[in-house]
């Protein structure tokens, strides 16, 4: 198998992405947009390379680096694949495959398995326009209601992908705006019969927009717009005909909302005066449930106003002879008061009350599904209209007297309608950790205007939300940094905790980056905004969790799968149970002692049909993994841990084997210059100088580590004037080469001076291999082909790795460690920390191919951890990628789960989340199929001819809404999760120091 590696990204463009449209996070976490990954070979001894080809597919649904990667892993599992690359911009996949081993019908199957749309492009010169639309649904009921939805969407011309998530009440659709536009597809969403609400539409960053007050005449609109135009930076400006509102496009290096508040309002004078204000989108972070919560809340209280007194008048009054005598008084023929009442008092409940089952049922049927509310509407009528009949046949005959089921149908619309508050109530909370996250950013900051000068001239308090780039902000203590930034002026300590998990608070000083939303616990921080908006670390972390919290977990089909088919089985379970309890008493094949003395055959073989109609569940089933996701992955982003989606928590939990990378990983990743041995009569000084002027040149972190090495050996040595150095060339994995004062210098490992054939004396060897030993690493140094020195460079490995690798063990988990170092030192750092099994001087490419064995030879599931461009390979590789936060933007934007604390104690914490998380699902799934396979044929009354035990309607109605209800509570108790014990302990021991 030969694997060849291209790294397309520099350093210079990893920082640039964080200027790219999806933002970044202070530099340090890049979570969009996903550049373009070096491909992995997945050799293939099934053909010859001349035998290959290529296709290139079309992939809809793709939203950040863990979609690109997840597609990979798919694609490259397949047989026959020689190589797959996914763009996430460009929304393409490129595949090299051999045709007589896999098909391309195959390979677009297979993406299409992992949860996006593909299309193979005939013409690749063909591009098309794609944009995203967002929008929140609200009546949702169940799995079934949102399957509709996004059929009706996928049937409308020009929509590429339709995702509808039933637990975050939103929908993703992807679109071609050519073709079709957001007003057309919301509406499609209402005529379905949905209340519907834009989130938001096309491209989104860098664009505001503004609600205008006092606007009232073209002229002032054309001025208004006209001014907008000519502010610096503005791209564009779209005003709308009644100057009602503009939507501004602009540069936000040049200008920001802030100057365009100012311009509107200044483009008043005299009696005319403008006022703008920004619009604010529907909330992040889950539907705002409040209204939601009110509205069923007064549907319940007065269906209670109408349903209490039938049930006193059924199930009470029946058993006081007084009250009884007075109600059996006749009004016409055999229909007597009581009857009379509870027709006229049960009727609002079904008709005004439950009339949004009606809508939903009718929208449900029109659509060809079937939803909860055909269920609820079908047994309520059956109840409400046999009690219509009784009461008709009562009041038109001498000699009928039938029993009315009343009390059944208003009891059911009461108890549906209190199991939907609560349910509503429960997933409020669900988005809870997204809100706490939102919530953090402070409504106001104080702008700092300074002269030429750079004093400050003048203080003034603005909204949080016109920051602009650029800006002076004061951060006073006990206040929150607005923010992200540059600290200008100031010392203070910032508690982060509530952004990346760190316990302790964190020294900030001039040139250190805050992260907007931390608090600044004591002193006075200038800070100088760097990213605003969208772009801030926060806005971040909230736009992955929410794209998390909208992937569907492969675990979710099966409820999907049941759902499709649950109301129609349901609905002939009733029949046939109705119909077999008639037949039954019409032939006299049970007791007529059986029958209830108030009713016949028909009345019980009714009761027994609507009781199995109202106490099945779809609703439970579809909330049993979107909850637990929502609430998991919001657990996780207050831990510290971002977890992508519900394919990532999916996978963590199966992980049998973590591969650990050495530098930056298991190691800090700040390496220190700690002896230097010279094999040559040369002055350390000079030694050093050739040295510092050859590694100024390099991006490695063991060539900065001599660089600020050489900067503390003496102030007046750093002042010197620097080497010119020539042919500069870096040899990835090996060293440096280049020509310092007309001297050949050769600055690297063993390998280097191997294959440049300069010879390693026997000194030089036993003292190389004494600082391998040691756990170090040596450098070495060779002047015009013949070795002057060694340098040994220590990176100390991080204090909680052994504790690590030992808890994984106890839990089950094999660790191992893949690195390009050399064997020496890996072996030395493996031995401390507890590490059996080290591949060492491993390519990027190797190091995906040994996980790629671990997978294919052990049939384990495998975790990556790393930070470096060269972990990227095998995080894509691996089922679950770890970046740490602190690592490279490529790693961080490849990783399935991203720690941002950069400690590796989160490896535990996101695969015993992910444990605990599908632990629950598992026991939503008991909870949601438990009540429908007991509850069902109890219903149905398999247990009444042994027991008499009949389950009245009412009662399955109640047990149906409880259904819903356990499961979301059920979900919600992830809340209360909490790190393993040894874990706790450390933590705690830490805040002690």
């Amino acid at each position: 198998m030969s694997v060849n590696i291209v790294i397309t990204q520099s350093r210079s463009n990893s920082r640039a992405s964080s200027l790219r449209r999806d933002g970044s996070i202070s530099e340090r976490l890049v979570l969009l947009p996903a550049p373009h990954y070096p491909p992995i070979p997945s050799g293939s001894d099934d053909g010859d390379a001349a035998e290959s080809r290529q296709v290139t597919l079309k992939v809809l649904g793709m939203v950040c680096a863990a979609c690109s990667a997840s597609i990979e892993k798919a694609v490259k599992r397949l047989p026959g694949i020689v190589n797959a690359s996914v763009a996430v911009l460009q929304n393409r996949a490129q595949v090299v495959y051999h045709p007589e081993v896999v098909q391309e019908e195959a390979i677009r199957e297979a993406i299409e398995d992992a949860g996006f749309e593909a299309s193979i492009i005939e013409d690749f010169g063909v591009m098309e326009t794609t944009a995203l639309c967002r929008m929140r649904i609200k009546g949702m009921t169940c799995t079934s209601c949102s399957g509709s939805i996004e059929a009706i969407l996928k049937r409308l011309e020009g929509v590429k992908k339709a995702v509808v998530a039933l637990a975050t009440e939103e929908a993703e659709v992807h679109y071609n705006p050519n073709v079709v536009n957001h007003e057309e597809l919301m509406a499609a969403v209402d005529d379905a019969g949905f209340e519907v609400e834009l989130i938001s539409a096309g491209e989104e960053r860098n664009k505001v927009q503004l609600k205008l007050e006092g606007v009232n005449s073209q002229e002032g609109i054309k001025l208004i717009e006209l001014s907008l135009q000519s502010l610096w930076g503005v791209k564009s400006v779209d005003m709308s005909p009644t100057g009602e509102k503009v939507v501004v496009f602009y540069d936000p290096d040049l200008t920001g909302p802030r100057n365009f508040i100012e311009i509107v309002e200044q483009s008043g004078s005299g009696d005319i005066q403008y006022r703008a204000t920004l619009c604010t989108q529907p909330g992040h972070g889950g539907p705002d449930r409040r209204d939601e919560i009110d509205r069923y809340w007064k549907f319940f209280l007065w269906s209670c106003v109408f349903t209490v007194p039938v049930f006193f008048l059924s199930m009470v009054f029946m058993y006081i002879p007084k009250v009884m005598h007075g109600l059996e008084t006749k009004v016409v023929n055999n229909l007597d008061v009581g009857q009379l009442l509870r027709w006229i008092l049960s009727t609002p409940v079904q008709f005004v009350i439950g009339w949004r089952f009606y809508v939903g049922a009718y929208n449900s049927l029109r659509h060809g599904s079937a939803n909860m509310d055909v269920l609820i509407a079908l047994g309520t009528n059956a109840a409400y209209f046999y009690s219509v009949y009784s009461i008709m046949r009562a009041a038109t005959t001498h000699n009928f007297k039938g029993t009315d089921f009343f009390e059944t149908s208003a009891m059911l619309i009461s108890f549906i309608l209190l199991g939907k508050y609560l349910e509503v109530l429960a997933k409020g909370k669900t988005s809870e950790a997204i809100a706490k996250l939102m919530d953090l950013t402070p409504d106001t900051a104080i702008l700092l205007t300074v002269n030429e000068e750079g004093d400050i001239v003048e203080e003034r308090e603005i909204s949080s939300q016109l920051v602009q780039r650029n800006d002076l902000i004061k951060v006073q203590p006990g206040s929150k940094v607005p923010t992200d930034g540059l600290v200008k002026w100031g010392q203070s300590h910032v508690n982060e905790s509530m952004i990346t998990g760190e316990a302790r608070p964190i020294l900030k000083r001039e040139g250190d980056k805050v992260i907007g939303g931390t608090m600044n616990e004591n002193g006075v921080l200038h800070v100088r905004a760097t990213h605003v908006g969208s772009e801030t670390a926060l806005s971040q972390i909230v736009r992955l969790v929410e794209a998390a919290q909208m992937a569907k977990a492969p675990v979710q089909k099966f409820a999907d799968r049941i759902s499709k088919y649950f109301v129609p089985l349901v609905v002939l379970m009733s029949l046939v149970t109705g119909v077999a309890w008639f037949a039954a008493g019409r032939t006299h094949s049970y007791p007529k002692s059986w029958i209830p003395s108030a009713m016949d055959e028909f009345e019980l073989a009714l009761q027994f049909g609507i009781s199995v109609l109202v106490i099945a569940c779809p609703c439970a089933l579809g909330l049993a993994t979107p909850t637990a996701v929502m609430v998991a992955t919001g657990k996780g982003a207050q831990q510290g841990v971002l977890i992508k989606g519900g394919n990532a928590l999916e996978s963590a939990h199966k992980v049998k084997c973590v591969v650990f990378d050495k530098t930056g990983t298991l190691t800090t990743g700040k390496p220190l210059v700690v002896d230097t041995k010279l094999f040559e009569n040369i002055a350390l000084r000079n030694f050093y100088r050739i040295v510092a002027a050859a590694e100024a040149n390099s991006e490695h972190p063991l060539a900065k580590a001599v660089v600020l090495y050489v900067k503390t050996l003496g102030e007046e040595r750093s002042n010197e004037r620097s080497l010119e150095t020539q042919n500069f060339q870096a040899i990835p994995g090996e060293g440096v080469h280049c020509i310092v004062q007309d001297k050949e210098v050769y600055i690297g490992n063993r390998k280097l001076m191997c294959e440049q054939g300069i010879e390693i004396s026997e000194d030089v060897q036993e003292y190389l291999d004494e600082t391998e030993q040691l756990a170090r690493t040596g450098v070495l140094v060779a002047f015009e082909k013949k070795i002057v020195g060694l340098i040994s460079i220590s990176d100390p490995v991080k204090p909680e790795a052994a504790r690590v690798v030992s808890l994984l063990k106890s839990m089950g988990i094999r660790s191992i460690m893949v690195t390009g170092d050399n064997w020496g030192t890996a072996k030395a750092i493996g031995q401390e920390v507890g590490i059996e099994t080290v591949k060492a001087e491993c390519s990027p490419g190797r190091k995906a191919e040994e996980v790629k064995k671990l997978q294919l030879e052990h049939k384990l599931g495998v975790a990556m951890v790393g930070d470096g461009i060269n972990d990227s390979p095998a995080l894509v590789a691996a089922d679950v990628g770890m970046a740490i936060g602190a690592g490279t933007d490529i790693a961080i934007e490849a990783a399935d789960i991203v720690l941002m604390r950069s400690n590796l104690e989160d490896v535990i914490t996101a695969i015993h989340l992910s444990r605990r998380t599908f632990f629950r699902i598992r026991l939503n799934y008991v909870w949601a199929l438990g009540y429908n396979v007991l509850g069902i044929p109890i219903a149905a009354g398999v247990l009444f001819p042994s027991t008499g035990f009949r389950l009245p309607p009412w009662v399955a109605g109640a047990a149906m809404a409880a259904s819903s209800v356990s499961v979301v509570c059920s979900s919600l108790w992830l809340k209360r999760y909490k790190k393993p014990k040894q874990l706790r302990a450390t933590s705690e021991s830490q805040l002690a120091i």
